[in-house]
């Protein structure tokens, strides 16, 4: 690891994470850009289409939106503490911004119906009452709702069914779960202090790296299988690798962005993730008007691979030059305002 990257590096690693995310996240939603009416022709499945679709339920999906779940309990803890320092109530604070996101969340939807905003909203209520409680605590928490959830995805696959169990079954392996499982990860994280220091915790990072490459593996073939098999099992399958997957891929991110090489280099992903909310906003308008232009009736997921790539070079470009003239992205100053009340400065000076 490189001793000398700053914190503004670290910072500007996390927006490299969140712009990876939002790069994940595209080969999951372009499929629902466009919906799919009965009797409407289905995506070609066959061939190379097959292969990629297999590909993504690997390494892509849930994946990368647990990535961008993690990031924004990270978002809460820093933000919550600088409220603080400033003399605010954090904890009034970011009920207000949540409140804020749940309308925006809210209108999204009439535009994307997969849009996940709002449901973010109303899942980041349920990280308030962590904020003052001590590490430890937290990972008893989390500990316990980790083994929750995965008990109720195997009794979801093998366990009889009766209206109780399936309740219960579907309560706690529900993806919302998973959402909340990988938003308290982020703020344990933030709390425990390895963002700032990741060197200093490097022995710990890769310790969850080396544990969890196993269970990645595992996870990867038992899905891969699945998914040449049909099996009606494929979506329980993706969601036991979820969590494993999800902290192996976090663990090599933050060890690679120790180098302050790879951090120049993917500095103009890190401008995507530095307006990840604008972005994510505007992917369901690019990818739409990409899929439009190409006249596709239905959208394969070779199409997927294409029109993701070409949405998020677009995004990159714009990303880039709009923070050579601003400091903040149009919907990061929406959501500022909505939670602040205030005018936010966004020329640079």
């Amino acid at each position: 690891m490189n001793p000398s990257v700053t914190q503004k590096e670290r910072i500007i690693a996390l927006d490299i994470i969140r712009g990876l995310a939002l790069f994940g996240i595209l080969f999951i939603n372009v499929g629902a850009y466009q919906l799919l009416m009965e009797g409407a022709p289905m995506p070609d499945m066959s061939g190379i289409n097959g292969v990629i679709d297999s590909l993504i339920n690997i390494f892509i999906e849930k994946k990368f939106f647990s990535i961008f779940s993690f990031l924004f309990g990270v978002g809460f803890y820093i933000f919550a503490t600088r409220a603080e320092a400033r003399g605010d109530r954090p904890r009034m604070r970011f009920a207000r911004r949540l409140l804020a996101l749940l309308v925006i969340g809210i209108i999204h939807i009439f535009i994307f119906w997969g849009s996940i905003l709002a449901i973010y909203a109303v899942i980041g209520f349920l990280l308030l009452p962590f904020y003052s409680a001590k590490v430890s605590t937290i990972s008893k928490w989390l500990f316990t709702i980790i083994t929750l959830h995965i008990l109720a995805l195997l009794g979801q696959m093998y366990m009889p069914s009766n209206a109780v169990s399936s309740a219960i079954f579907g309560f706690l392996g529900n993806d919302a779960v998973a959402i909340f499982i990988m938003f308290l990860s982020g703020f344990l994280v933030a709390k425990a202090d390895w963002i700032g220091h990741i060197g200093a915790h490097s022995q710990k990072i890769k310790w969850l790296l080396y544990s969890t490459f196993p269970f990645f593996i595992g996870c990867s073939l038992w899905i891969w299988f699945s998914s040449q098999a049909d099996d009606q099992q494929l979506q329980s399958i993706i969601g036991l690798g979820v969590v494993p997957t999800t902290y192996f891929y976090l663990s090599c991110l933050f060890i690679l962005l120790e180098h302050k090489t790879i951090v120049k280099l993917l500095q103009p992903i890190g401008r995507v993730g530095q307006m990840a909310f604008t972005n994510y906003l505007a992917q369901s308008f690019i990818g739409t008007a990409i899929i439009s232009l190409m006249g596709l009736e239905v959208v394969s997921p070779s199409d997927i691979v294409v029109i993701a790539s070409i949405t998020f070079i677009i995004q990159i470009i714009f990303s880039v030059i709009w923070f050579k003239f601003f400091t903040i992205g149009p919907f990061e100053k929406l959501w500022r305002y909505m939670t602040y009340g205030k005018k936010v400065v966004s020329k640079q000076s």
